[in-house]
């Protein structure tokens, strides 16, 4: 079901399908988007129900709000940033996720960037959800960890994740986001993706490594409320109606 931006509501929608619908976001890296797929990726991402779509990376070397102006020609989606640090902020989009990288101890992660970044977003028109960012190891070094200097949370001891996605929950966040970085070998395990949702009563994302429906189909089926799918379907656009058949 695709969101509807009214008034800055983008959250509440979320907060109103959690539970009920299954979510899909597309997440678009300017820096690994060639320009002649854009068109087609966003043509798929508007026809077969994609929520929201998430822009930014871990290193964006173009302005991210002349990309989203690109955006704005092919989609009427709503438009959130996804940022890898203050560089990436536009008030052209319609909101930001306000991450935390609370799987991490690198205080510029925790809210040093934050400070950075706080007039802007207060004089902005952009919708600012607060988001505890977990990232969760997958067996490779991912971009995330080498740019934030953090070690991610062990897949194999869910108390850490759950421990660290209900600190994230008392501390006022309203999202938490479990990934396993950009490019993740596979999906985070749905044992733990279980464990952090039944002990949250916040919308929980997923993301990385989701490859195929099977994959989204195991996440979905563990709890998340929300998908993102990226790396999957860049260079292959047509790919989106086998992720979005599973929201039917």
């Amino acid at each position: 079901m695709v969101l509807q931006v009214i008034h800055n509501m983008i959250y509440n929608s979320i907060l109103d399908l959690s539970g009920r619908q299954k979510m899909l976001a597309l997440l678009i890296d300017p820096d690994e988007t060639a320009s002649d797929k854009l068109p087609l990726l966003l043509k798929y991402a508007d026809n077969v129900g994609i929520s929201i779509i998430l822009v930014g990376g871990s290193l964006v070397n173009q302005p991210v709000g002349s990309f989203i102006s690109a955006i704005r020609e092919f989609s009427s989606l709503p438009v959130v940033i996804f940022p890898g640090n203050p560089s990436q902020l536009s008030d052209k989009a319609d909101g930001l996720l306000f991450l935390s990288l609370i799987s991490g101890r690198n205080p510029d992660f925790l809210i040093g960037n934050h400070v950075i970044a706080a007039q802007f977003l207060k004089n902005s028109s952009l919708e600012v959800i607060p988001t505890g960012y977990m990232l969760i190891e997958n067996g490779s070094t991912s971009s995330v960890e080498y740019m934030s200097n953090t070690r991610p949370l062990p897949r194999n001891k869910p108390d850490l994740a759950v421990s660290t996605a209900i600190a994230g929950e008392l501390l006022g966040l309203k999202l938490i986001y479990m990934e396993g970085g950009s490019g993740a070998a596979g999906i985070i395990s749905p044992d733990l993706i279980g464990a952090v949702k039944k002990s949250i009563s916040i919308p929980l994302i997923v993301g990385g490594g989701i490859q195929n429906a099977g994959d989204l189909k195991r996440v979905f089926d563990a709890g998340a409320d929300m998908a993102v799918i990226g790396n999957a379907v860049q260079h292959n656009p047509g790919k989106l109606k086998e992720f979005a058949a599973l929201l039917k």
